[in-house]
């Protein structure tokens, strides 16, 4: 309750906006600022018509290492169903039989349903091995065929 102007020296029951309306001011300022620095992390903007990577003509060589997870638990060594606990022995001695050091690639496919911990379960697994050069396996949008981009450096 705010005194009247004037010498009537009686209450006034108005509100007095002009307090109530700075503050809200400063608060909108104040969240205006403080926003942007809320949001974790990089923004990335992500290309939305994305091009498939060119097939990678070493995955289709007989010596190429290529583990297949069509589901969670299976696995598959080239077109041998191996267990997990001896895939990372199998892959070692496949890459130990690769003289040309550039071809050392580990090539992981994936099933749709497959669960995301398998995948980066197995890519642990073959980086313990040294293999600094791993290609994730992908579908064509169109056509259906299968495609590896270029081998990520880890």
């Amino acid at each position: 309750m705010g005194m009247s102007a004037g010498g009537s020296g009686g209450l006034s029951s108005e509100i007095n906006v002009t307090p109530m309306v700075d503050i809200m001011l400063v608060l909108l300022i104040i969240f205006m600022v403080v926003t942007p620095f809320l949001q974790q992390g990089i923004t990335v903007a992500i290309p939305s018509n994305m091009k498939s990577p060119d097939v990678d003509p070493n995955i289709i060589k007989e010596s190429s290492v290529v583990i297949s997870i069509p589901n969670d638990g299976e696995y598959y060594l080239g077109k041998q169903r191996v267990a997990k606990t001896e895939l990372a022995d199998k892959v070692d001695r496949m890459l130990k039989n690769i003289k040309n050091e550039q071809d050392h690639i580990v090539y992981i496919k994936s099933g749709v349903k497959v669960s995301y911990g398998e995948v980066v379960g197995i890519i642990n697994e073959v980086r313990k091995l040294g293999v600094d050069k791993i290609g994730l396996v992908a579908d064509k949008k169109k056509g259906g065929d299968a495609t590896a981009g270029p081998p990520a450096k880890t």
